[in-house]
């Protein structure tokens, strides 16, 4: 059986193994409107497709960030509720970039139950290419970006060239590393240098940990601006692509 949208068809149980969590935790979240109703299938049995593992992924992610649950409540609220699945695993990926690096290494049996399917040698060449995983001087043991992996195993299916993926990538690294450094210079001179000089007394480690803390604020919803904005201009350039076409 199919999701509405289209996605795999799990179980509670099956949805719980694929994600890392309990059972109790989905019902639970399923409560206070973290994620969005099963497709209710024949006998009652609810059925859950991508846009929950996703959804739980990046719920996961914002815990890993120290959003409370009611935090996490918000910044969901916020999103467009047809957000699709590929959609919320973006947002995970740059809720990740936040983070110190997630990069972990692990075989490649590991890195396949992860991924929640079997990888062959071109679906290995694919997810390097994204920057996804890297080798290691183990034989058989891949680095992988956990932050990016479940966004890079989605991208697999899509029928792009290896090039292209490369050259989409070169692209998106250097647009935002440079958002980043203007946003990182918007908040020295806005927000670091007026706090200083408002709190001359302040002892540095006191300075750097409201600093820290309001950051730590701050990045869900610049976050959530970037996906926002970019997801809008991206809309904008492929009507007028379609227009000329």
């Amino acid at each position: 059986m199919a999701t509405e949208t289209g996605g795999p068809s799990l179980t509670v149980d099956e949805l719980a193994a694929r994600a890392g969590v309990t059972v109790r935790t989905i019902r639970f979240y399923g409560t206070k409107g973290l994620l969005p109703p099963p497709v209710i299938g024949p006998r009652r049995v609810g059925h859950y497709g991508q846009e929950h593992l996703s959804r739980l992924a990046l719920i996961e992610e914002l815990q890993h960030q120290g959003m409370t649950l009611a935090a996490i409540e918000r910044y969901l609220e916020q999103l467009p509720a047809d957000l699709s699945a590929h959609d919320l695993a973006i947002h995970r990926a740059l809720v990740a970039s936040w983070a110190p690096d997630s990069a972990e290494d692990v075989p490649r049996a590991e890195l396949e139950r992860r991924a929640g399917r079997t990888l062959d040698d071109e679906d290995l060449e694919r997810l390097a290419a994204m920057g996804v995983i890297s080798g290691t001087r183990a034989p058989g043991t891949y680095r992988v970006d956990l932050g990016l992996l479940r966004l890079g195993v989605q991208l697999l299916d899509v029928p792009i060239a290896h090039e292209t993926i490369l050259a989409a990538r070169t692209v998106l690294l250097e647009h935002t590393r440079s958002a980043a450094g203007e946003l990182s210079r918007l908040f020295r001179d806005e927000v670091w240098g007026p706090y200083r000089e408002r709190e001359p007394g302040a002892e540095d480690a006191e300075q750097v940990a409201a600093v820290r803390s309001l950051s730590a604020h701050m990045q869900p919803m610049v976050v959530q601006a970037l996906v926002t904005a970019f997801q809008r201009s991206l809309k904008e350039e492929l009507r007028e692509w379609l227009k000329e076409s």
